[in-house]
């Protein structure tokens, strides 16, 4: 947001930025300069999103990201919050996040969830039976299993990767 924000300012275009975390453009901005703005925050891998549909899929991203690093147990179906939160079908959401990241909504939200979990088996103050239960999994068993399907590694073959990368790093220091 600092770095929009100091583009945005340095190319003198007017913004406000919206309830949700978008940057909303007020008023017209030359052609010139906005691709100027746009190769600029391409530096910084911030992708202006022109239409609707990319608009739509980066709000389900951001839930998403909410959902899984969010601190809260959840309480509800992850379709109706979707819906509920974008005020859209889920049907609808679906499809429209299918066709633009050709993966569904269900393997993005298991992706995320086994990223918190790599970063956290990484931090190391859980246990995998804690941290199956911080990303809302059914059973150890179940978290294990999208683990290894997720990132072709068992858990344990994961924090043991992690151990000796740690001890090479702690031996050469």
């Amino acid at each position: 947001m600092a770095i929009l924000k100091e583009q945005l300012e340095r190319f003198e275009i007017q913004y406000r930025f919206s309830e949700n975390g978008e940057v909303d453009l007020l008023g017209e901005v030359p052609e010139q300069r906005y691709k100027e703005l746009e190769s600029c925050l391409e530096k910084y891998s911030i992708e202006i999103l022109h239409d609707q549909k990319s608009q739509l899929v980066q709000r389900i991203k951001n839930i998403l990201q909410e959902v899984a690093y969010g601190e809260s147990q959840q309480i509800f179906t992850l379709s109706g919050y979707l819906a509920k939160q974008l005020g859209l079908s889920y049907g609808y959401i679906s499809y429209i996040f299918t066709a633009q990241t050709y993966t569904s909504i269900e393997n993005y939200m298991i992706m995320l969830k086994v990223e918190r979990a790599k970063n956290l088996l990484l931090e190391g103050a859980q246990s995998i039976k804690e941290i199956s239960y911080m990303l809302n999994y059914s059973s150890v068993g179940h978290f294990s299993r999208q683990f290894k399907k997720t990132t072709g590694l068992t858990i344990s073959m994961f924090k043991k990767i992690v151990d000796n990368r740690r001890n090479r790093v702690a031996t050469n220091n």
